[in-house]
């Protein structure tokens, strides 16, 4: 069994009195790791301890802030066997998502090198001006458990780049996990202070996130999660003022026309679907499929998905779900489908705790399947006349986070994402990929913000211009001479 504490100051802290959360194995129901419960107290004491370092790292040269960065990144790297313990038995993940975390998470923190010339030009288009970013003060950021290492990391790395200091709340589903990654980023030289931790018991989410977005010297609030609770977190912090990077739900969606590959359609949207048992926010949701070609890429899908099995306690690609109620949630929302028409083509039984992949074909409006985020191992196929019928369907969705388009015809596909109301687009590719070079989030319920790239400066720094006068002593001075 795990133990962890809270990080306030380079110290390890437990709240006092004592008061610790249980989280258990979601196949097992096994104690897996008693965690910490802090409150509102401590959640003040860690945006102090970010705010007593804040001036000092803000004035640690970009390049050192950087390098220290870096060297996290090795040590993820070379610790990742610690982490996929952890991970396997916290959430239930399979040990090659958990390893697949991390290499993403490490590419996370190499990329903010690329952030070092944005944050260090000073030059203006209008001359006699300098045009400067400056670190905002502390950031709140509040990390998933889904990609637990991969998105603790990513609320965290650009804005200690940027000159921020940080307090980092973990997830009650997996705070060992993010412990991890916050005492990994830690050791690799950050000074006290600058990237603290806190969990909470599920009773006291409420109570700590607003303590920590009202607390004065919080400045940037980030989150990722679902649409609801992104909703309550931008509505608490626009009390107080404080700008919300929000990534949250989605709905993705993969189109097949009429022309598409199908073997390699069906390969790329199995991977979309069910990877990490499709508790994915890019995961693929809705396959709109044009009706000529529709029965045979069914099939082909079926067959792909037939591939990949969960077996309780034995070894998985897909691992399990995160509790016995998410099956339960979404196997009702399979049968809400069926029960109005659709056909269950493959999978969907429950198995200890997980569910098996499942394929539906003619999915249409009035399906909890069509409209609500399932964030399980489930896909709906929604057949469509034509490419005119499959962009209106596209659109059809209140989430935008992720769409891809299949065809051979590249600039076909292309032009058909361009009219898509979705943050990313992928021609002939799974829904379920990211680069850390690029910006990442989405549009509509599906929030509003950039992670990634070197848009997430904007995100976690101040814009500062500065006008150079002329000194009217100056020039006197100079006529004299």
């Amino acid at each position: 069994m795990y133990e962890t504490r809270l990080i306030i100051a380079g110290r390890h802290v437990a709240p006092d009195p004592v008061v610790a959360f249980e989280r258990r194995d979601p196949v097992s129901d096994a104690v897996v790791t008693r965690a910490a419960a802090g409150r509102a107290t401590e959640a003040r004491a860690a945006a102090v301890a970010a705010a007593c370092a804040f001036a000092d790292w803000a004035a640690t040269p970009v390049r050192e802030r950087i390098a220290l960065l870096m060297n996290a990144a090795d040590a993820m790297t070379a610790r990742a066997d610690e982490v996929v313990e952890i991970a396997c038995a916290e959430v239930g993940s399979s040990p090659d998502w958990v390893r697949f975390n991390v290499g993403i998470a490490a590419a996370m923190l190499r990329q903010t090198a690329d952030l070092a010339e944005v944050l260090d030009n000073t030059e203006s288009p209008v001359a006699g001006h300098i045009l400067r970013r400056r670190p905002a003060g502390v950031v709140l950021g509040i990390a998933p458990w889904n990609a637990a290492v991969t998105l603790a990391t990513r609320a965290v790395a650009a804005p200690l780049a940027c000159g921020n200091t940080i307090v980092l709340k973990g997830s009650e589903l997996c705070p060992k996990t993010h412990e991890w990654v916050a005492e990994t980023i830690c050791s690799a030289g950050l000074p006290d202070g600058v990237l603290n931790y806190i969990t909470n018991a599920p009773d006291h989410a409420e109570e700590v996130v607003e303590a920590l977005i009202a607390h004065p010297a919080v400045r940037r609030v980030n989150f990722t999660g679902s649409t609801r609770v992104g909703r309550e977190i931008a509505m608490t912090a626009a009390q107080h003022l404080k700008p919300c990077l929000l990534e949250l739900s989605g709905k993705g969606t993969a189109v097949v026309l009429a022309d598409a590959d199908l073997n390699h359609a069906a390969r790329a949207i199995a991977h979309g679907s069910f990877f990490n048992q499709g508790q994915v926010c890019m995961s693929t949701e809705r396959v709109i499929v044009d009706t000529s070609i529709a029965a045979e890429f069914v099939a082909r899908l079926a067959a792909e998905a037939e591939t990949l099995r969960f077996a309780p306690g034995q070894p998985s690609p897909l691992g399990a779900l995160i509790s016995p109620a998410a099956a339960v949630r979404v196997r009702a929302m399979i049968d809400d489908a069926v029960s109005k028409g659709a056909v269950l083509v493959t999978g969907g039984e429950l198995s200890g705790g997980g569910l098996q992949p499942a394929v539906l074909d003619r999915v249409a409006p009035g399906m909890m399947l069509y409209d609500d985020e399932a964030f399980g191992p489930v896909t709906g196929v929604i057949r469509v006349a034509d490419a005119e019928e499959a962009l209106a369907i596209a659109n059809d969705t209140e989430f935008g986070l992720v769409a891809s388009v299949f065809s051979q015809d590249t600039k076909a596909a292309q032009d058909m994402l361009f009219q898509i109301e979705t943050g990313i687009g992928h021609v002939n590719g799974s829904t379920v990929y990211d680069d850390p070079r690029l910006p990442f989030g989405g549009v509509k319920a599906s929030g509003h913000g950039r992670f990634g790239g070197r848009d997430a400066v904007a995100e976690f720094t101040e814009c500062q211009w500065i006008a150079l006068h002329d000194h009217p002593s100056a020039k006197q001075t100079t006529k004299s001479q």
